[in-house]
């Protein structure tokens, strides 16, 4: 079960990814963050943000809302 639910459904890119940033800075280690997003391209900038920062998708869900769990690392 995710700590902090962030909805990102019409948002396009890069403000998911902005708002993800941002919510993680208010978070803590191996606190979960859930994120719910429409944007095509999320899966594979999530992807990237994900290597860069360190932090995990634990979980990634496609369909018409993509829903993606990240644990702060």
């Amino acid at each position: 079960m995710a700590d902090q639910v962030l909805d990102c459904k019409g948002m396009n890119c890069p403000m998911p990814i902005v708002a993800i940033t941002k919510a993680v800075k208010q978070m803590s280690c191996g606190q979960k963050l859930e994120v719910h997003a429409t944007d095509l391209a999320f899966k594979m900038d999530l992807e990237a943000w994900a290597r860069r920062t360190g932090n995990q998708i634990t979980s990634f869900t496609e369909g018409e809302v993509l829903r993606a769990v990240i644990e702060i690392t």
